[in-house]
C-alpha cells in the first residue's frame, strides 16, 4: 500500500478538481513572479542611471565588467520573469494549462540563478568602489551563499527529504 504524496494530500485537502488545481497552481506561480520582478525591476533601474553618475568614471575595468554583468542578468531576470506571464495570454484558452506550469517554475529557477547573480555583481561593485577588492570578494561570496542557500539549497534539502519521507 502506497503513501500519499503532498500534492495528492493537498488536492484532497482542497477538494480540488484537475482543472481548479492548475489554475491554482498557475495563478500562485504568477503571483509569486510579481514579488520578484517588482525587485528586478527595482535593480534595473538603479543599473540604468548608474553609467551617467558622476562616480562611474571611477570605475575600473574589473568594475566595468562587474557591470556589465549586473546589467545583463538584471536584463535576462527581467525575461525570465516575464516570460510566463505573456505566455499565458498568447496561450491563453488553448488547454495548455500543464505545459504552461512547467516553463514558469522553469523560467522561475532561471530568473532567480539570474537575478542572484546581478545581486552579487552589483552588490560587489558597489563594494569594491567604496571599499576595495578584499572587502568585494567577501561580499560576493556571502552574496552567492546566502541566495543559494535561501534559494535553492534548503529547499532541494526539504523537497529530498519529503520525497526519502515518502519512500520508506
Amino acid at each position: 500500500m502506497g503513501t500519499a504524496s503532498p500534492s495528492d494530500a493537498a488536492t484532497k485537502t482542497r477538494n480540488e478538481t484537475e482543472h481548479e488545481r492548475l489554475d491554482r497552481q498557475l495563478m500562485e506561480l504568477l503571483q509569486g513572479f510579481r514579488v520578484a520582478v517588482t525587485g528586478v525591476q527595482v535593480l534595473f533601474a538603479f543599473l540604468l542611471t548608474v553609467p551617467f553618475a558622476p562616480g562611474f568614471t571611477r570605475v575600473d575595468d574589473r568594475g566595468r565588467a562587474l557591470f556589465y554583468i549586473a546589467l545583463f542578468a538584471t536584463a535576462l531576470a527581467s525575461i525570465f520573469f516575464i516570460a510566463p506571464t505573456i505566455q499565458h495570454r498568447i496561450l491563453f484558452q488553448q488547454n495548455q494549462k500543464p505545459l504552461l506550469i512547467r516553463r514558469a517554475n522553469r523560467f522561475g529557477i532561471l530568473g532567480a540563478l539570474t537575478l542572484a547573480l546581478a545581486i552579487a555583481a552589483s552588490t560587489t561593485l558597489i563594494v569594491k568602489t567604496l571599499g576595495g577588492t578584499g572587502a568585494a570578494i567577501a561580499t560576493a561570496i556571502a552574496v552567492v551563499l546566502l541566495s543559494a542557500w535561501a534559494w535553492f539549497v534548503q529547499p532541494l534539502m526539504t523537497r529530498r527529504s519529503l520525497e526519502h519521507g515518502r519512500d520508506s
